[in-house]
């Protein structure tokens, strides 16, 4: 997310044809899709125009930390040795073996089961490229686990992670590329750093819940294509959020949207993003 150039010819998310006309966004995940929902404008900024957002060196410390979390666990499901990442790192070793010792029926392999860590679908929907990464997924005869190792604290309100894009696109887009009806499918996330030891949260899928997830999609994606075509013929920027959600004064693109009056240095230490909003990168 660097750069401040304008749809650069760089830009992962678009392409051009031969009139150089803008083409719809051809890839969105659901970082994205959260972002696009809760501030469309904020979504065109870092998305579209490409403005970099700042993170504070502890918040890097602790992506960084969650990476390494991320590639041991995948690292150790397909059995490669995990010493050189953990010797160094007595923190690392403590979660990683807090978790198993949490979770061994669903961190032991067992017969006649598919696993696959760092497991990647796509789903192609009204021509956006909707892509998942789960960081493992076990198979059988009668039902799919999606699994999520988070390392930032378990939120106290359910039903926000219950409505958060992760747990609804994930499971949709397991239920739209597989052969398993929606009440067999499930998602887990392990918070790694709860105390005394890991804790998780489990989501049961249904087929309500299945209809509900592809009408807010086609509403969500027809609001964006419509958006991008504004933008892209006419200039017109994409809608804000409304001031009444006082989302604005914490905002690295406050000034620029003309939401505060706050000189840049006076608000530099709200300028940097909620650790459980920044992207995950895949490994």
């Amino acid at each position: 997310m660097t750069g401040v150039s304008v749809f650069p010819l760089t830009n992962p998310y678009f392409s051009m044809n031969a009139e150089t006309a803008l083409l719809p966004l051809t890839r969105l995940s659901q970082g994205q899709l959260n972002l696009l929902e809760t501030c469309p404008r904020k979504f065109q900024h870092i998305y579209i125009d490409q403005l970099g957002v700042p993170i504070s060196p502890e918040q890097q410390e602790r992506v960084t930390w969650g990476s390494r979390f991320h590639l041991l666990m995948q690292q150790r499901e397909i059995g490669l040795p995990v010493d050189s990442l953990v010797e160094e790192d007595a923190q690392l070793q403590h979660y990683v073996t807090a978790l198993v010792n949490a979770a061994p029926e669903i961190l032991t392999p067992a017969p006649q089961t598919f696993r696959e860590s760092e497991h990647c679908r796509t789903l192609n929907f009204q021509s956006f490229l909707l892509t998942v990464i789960y960081d493992l997924l076990i198979e059988d005869e009668n039902s799919a686990q999606i699994l999520d190792w988070k390392t930032y604290p378990q939120p106290k309100d359910r039903q926000w992670l219950a409505k958060d894009w992760q747990t609804r696109l994930y499971l949709y887009v397991m239920a739209e590329t597989s052969d398993y009806a929606p009440e067999q499918l499930s998602m887990s996330y392990w918070f790694v750093k709860s105390n005394p030891q890991p804790q998780s949260l489990k989501f049961t899928y249904n087929v309500l819940q299945h209809e509900k997830t592809r009408q807010d999609l086609t509403t969500l994606l027809a609001q964006l294509t419509g958006w991008l075509q504004r933008y892209q013929c006419d200039r017109i920027p994409f809608p804000q959020v409304a001031e009444s959600r006082n989302r604005c004064h914490d905002c690295s693109f406050g000034v620029r949207c003309q939401r505060t009056s706050e000189s840049l240095p006076s608000r530099s230490k709200n300028l940097l993003p909620n650790l459980a909003d920044i992207q995950e990168v895949s490994l």
